[in-house]
């Protein structure tokens, strides 16, 4: 095969290189662009990057945290009223089956 039947392309998206065969459309090889490691970002950034996500996860803690002891408060709430209600309007038996409706 010549070089003349190949065709060189970068892709606009990815920026990698691509063979491909001019006569069948196939790519006959794929090379990956070359990035940075890490992003291009430096040691630093990465750094104060997860002290950011270290900040995050605190603030998400402790709102969970605070959610949960309201939580506790207002189910016991819920339960002294339910209780309240049910002290106040007894039922007057059993509850009909379904059988008893036809």
């Amino acid at each position: 095969m010549s070089d003349s039947k190949k065709l060189n392309v970068r892709c606009p998206d990815c920026d990698c290189d691509l063979v491909i065969d001019a006569a069948t459309g196939e790519i006959l090889s794929h090379r990956p662009a070359k990035r940075p490691p890490a992003g291009g970002a430096s040691f630093e950034d990465l750094l104060a990057g997860i002290d950011r996500g270290k900040e995050r996860a605190e603030e998400v803690f402790e709102r969970e945290k605070a959610a949960m002891a309201d939580r506790d408060r207002l189910l016991e709430e819920k339960f002294k009223e339910a209780l309240k209600r049910a002290e106040e309007d007894p039922d007057d038996g059993p509850p009909q089956r379904p059988f008893d409706l036809d």
